[in-house]
This record gives structure tokens, C-alpha cells and sequence, in this order.
């Protein structure tokens, strides 16, 4: 007999806080500021690291992690190669699903909104603020597409960092940055006996209304 518990019986209580309409700031982007800050304090592995969903023109949806690079006035920022499938599928179809997980402090945060691209001029600076490896990088990976082993990515990174020794890397024109700009943000706080607390914005042309959700 085994002794690993099986999926179906995995659980865990949540009980470290609580969650209000009472308690919460009148504008969502506070909000989330103030859970992130609470999340880096708590020493959360990564807590910009994010789920983005995007949906295809078929309406296939697609999920990944990326990591929260920005957040600007009412938006959520974060860079990537524009011609992998996540890139072509939010120019394709701007809209755009975020979820942070802090599993520690027993949190969610769900994102949903419209996507357009930053300016040039942001992405050209986040860029040249990035590590030299990770410059490299972009120039290295056809992002989303088929490579013939390993050995094609180390060998063109050996190449391309042979080109550029001692010289400042550009960006590719084909890496950059996004943005979400939010019309619906959901904070969820977990509560014994799965009675979890939801508290939801939604936009409403300039105002942000407030409403809890059962959980």
C-alpha cells in the first residue's frame, strides 16, 4: 500500500487573514500595491511572477508564467519577444487575463483587461537595464519556434556574444513590452472551510465599483 496521499485528498486550511469590502482601498492599483509589498516583506519566492493568459484567433487559450516588470498609473507592465506565440496572440487579440499566487501569505490576485504595446522608448530602456546575458538572450531564442537541439542555442550565443564583445547589445526590433490596463481585478484571500473571501473591482467608465463574490 502506498503511503503518497492521493490528489482528490489533498487539502489545506486557510486561515492566516481575512478580507473585508471594509478594509480594502477605494482604487484597486493601491490595493494591489499594498498586497505586493506585503508579499515581498513576507520574502515570497518571486512574487512578480505571474500567469498570462491569452486566447489565439481560434479561441484556443494558452497559459504561461511571466514576471511583472512595471506598474504604471493603471497598468501592469512586462516585456517579451513580440513574435512568440504569447506576443502574436495578444497583437491578434488584446485582451489579456494576469493571475499572482502568493501561496504564503494564502493570496490571489486575478487581472482582466486590454493589451496594447509600450512605447518604444520604455521597451529601449528596460532593455539596456537588463543583465548582458539576458540581452543575449533575445538576439539567441526564435521564442515559441522549433530548434534543432541545445547545441543551435549555446552555439549562437557563443556567436553573438563573440560579435558584440565590448560593444553596448541594441534591442531587436522584435522585443518589447506590454500593457494591461485592467477593467476587472479580483483579490481573493483564503478562509476556512473553503468560505474564502473575494472582493472584486470592476470598471465603470472613471469609477471602480467594489462588490464581494461567494467564493
Amino acid at each position: 500500500m502506498s503511503s503518497t496521499t492521493s490528489i482528490a485528498d489533498l487539502r489545506q486550511e486557510y486561515t492566516r487573514h481575512r478580507l473585508d469590502e471594509a478594509d480594502v482601498l477605494a482604487n484597486p492599483i493601491a490595493q494591489f500595491k499594498f498586497w505586493f509589498e506585503e508579499a515581498q516583506k513576507a520574502e515570497v519566492p518571486e512574487p512578480n511572477a505571474m500567469h498570462l493568459a491569452t486566447v489565439s484567433p481560434e479561441g484556443r487559450p494558452s497559459l504561461r508564467v511571466v514576471l511583472l516588470k512595471g506598474i504604471e498609473e493603471d497598468n501592469f507592465v512586462f516585456f517579451t519577444n513580440y513574435e512568440s506565440q504569447k506576443g502574436q496572440e495578444l497583437i491578434q487579440q488584446p485582451f489579456a487575463s494576469l493571475n499572482f499566487f502568493w501561496a504564503e501569505l494564502e493570496r490571489q490576485v486575478r487581472i482582466e483587461g486590454r493589451v496594447e504595446k509600450v512605447s518604444e522608448a520604455e521597451s529601449e530602456a528596460y532593455f539596456q537595464s537588463r543583465p548582458r546575458g539576458s540581452q543575449l538572450g533575445a538576439w539567441v531564442s526564435p521564442q515559441s519556434r522549433e530548434v534543432p537541439g541545445r547545441h543551435y542555442l549555446e552555439e549562437e550565443y557563443a556567436r553573438l556574444e563573440a560579435e558584440y564583445a565590448g560593444t553596448i547589445i541594441p534591442r531587436p526590433l522584435h522585443w518589447g513590452g506590454f500593457r494591461v490596463i485592467p477593467d476587472r481585478i479580483e483579490f481573493w484571500q483564503g478562509r476556512p472551510s473553503r468560505l474564502h473571501d473575494r472582493i472584486n473591482y470592476q470598471k465603470q467608465e472613471n469609477n471602480w465599483i467594489i462588490t464581494r463574490l461567494a467564493p
